[in-house]
Formats: C-alpha cells, structure tokens, sequence
C-alpha cells in the first residue's frame, strides 16, 4: 500500500543489478536501482559483506554533479564523498547510498538558479526559498528498499546531518554510531557550511557543537 492515511510516499525503487566496481581506493560492487516513477537511477556502493547484525559502516550521499564530478569550491560535497569511500575502504567493509536528489532535491538547473542568487548575496536556504523550494526537498524514505535489498540493519553513519540520521530511524535502520564527516573549508564555501550549521542544523566543527 503506497499511502497510510496519506502521509507515507509511494515508494517505487526497485533493484535492477550489479556489478563490481574498481576505484582509486578499492573495489567496490556497484548496486543499481531505479524509480520508474520519476525516471531516476539511485545507486549503492558496498564493500564486503554488509548484512548481518555487525554495524555497517555507511554513507547516505546525495548527487552533487558541480562538487562530486566537477571539483567545485563552492561546497563540500565532493571531499565527503571522496572521504566516505577512503574510510569504507580502509576498514574493508561499508556501504556508500548515492542518491539522485540533485541540489537538495531541486534539480541541477534549477541549483544554478539558485547560485546566481548566492552570487548576489542570498545564502543557500535563503536562494531556495526564493525560487519556491523549501530549504530541503530529499526525500530519504527512497532508502528503503535500497536498504531491504541489501540486508542492513544497524549502521555507523557518516554525516553531519541529524535529518539522515532521524530518517534512517525512521526506516527502522538503527543508527548505532554517528562518525563526523569534516573536510576542510575554503573562501568559497565559509558561507555555506555556516549556512548548513545555523540554518539547517547540520554539526560542523566549530558550529553547533
């Protein structure tokens, strides 16, 4: 059943198939899933074996195609998600969610927008709101059948964000350990993560500590 009294989203995902994945730090196996509701493709990262009652280590990851395949300043994204698969490696086994949820949610142009606002002075929260978005749009209940499909049940979260670690909970995923996910900040990305801190509640070092 899609919706319980209307508050549940439909949930689509549905896994397709993997592969394995050579990287810079390891190999990784590659899981592929898709959402024929808003034709989108989500893709998970594992290491190991990841089912069982060991907790995991794990990052939820959204798409950042300026910071993750482009090396823009202007965010951290791409250094998170770059750290993420160097300490999943490291240890030899973890699970990295790439999730297809550009711009917070609001689609890549529309992220563009957004920066010609930040150019202009607006914050991050404050560019989307301008176009007619909230501060947040992710949707994290996607992680569901991403999250049934590969047999996880605890995990130890890389992230700053409290709202993944709620959502995870919310999913039924017991979140045993939150690990901070810090890379170092630039002129470009100050406002940012100050933006990240005191608006969205996100645990930055030297901000909400």
């Amino acid at each position: 059943m899609c919706a319980l009294l209307q508050r549940m989203p439909c949930v689509t995902v549905r896994f397709i198939e993997s592969s394995r994945l050579p990287t810079r730090w390891g190999e990784f196996d590659i899981h592929g899933f898709e959402d024929p509701s808003v034709n989108k493709e989500h893709v998970v990262l594992t290491m190991g074996e990841v089912s069982g009652d060991e907790p995991l280590l794990a990052r939820v990851h959204s798409e950042c195609l300026t910071g993750d395949a482009m090396f823009s300043m202007r965010c951290d994204c791409g250094s998170q998600l770059q750290a993420a698969l160097e300490a999943i490696a490291k240890e030899g086994r973890g699970a990295l969610f790439y999730l297809r949820q550009e711009g917070r949610g609001i689609g890549l142009v529309n992220k563009i927008k957004a920066y010609k606002l930040q150019d202009a002075g607006a914050d991050t929260v404050e560019a989307n709101e301008r176009l007619g978005f909230g501060a947040d749009m992710r949707d994290y209940s996607i992680l569901q059948p991403m999250i049934e499909h590969l047999g996880v049940r605890e995990i130890r979260l890389m992230t700053n964000n409290p709202r993944k670690v709620a959502a995870l909970e919310e999913l039924g995923v017991k979140v045993v350990e939150r690990i901070a996910l810090h890379t170092d900040s630039n002129p470009h990305n100050e406002k940012y993560l100050q933006t990240k801190a005191g608006k969205l509640g996100h645990m930055i070092a030297g901000e909400n500590q």
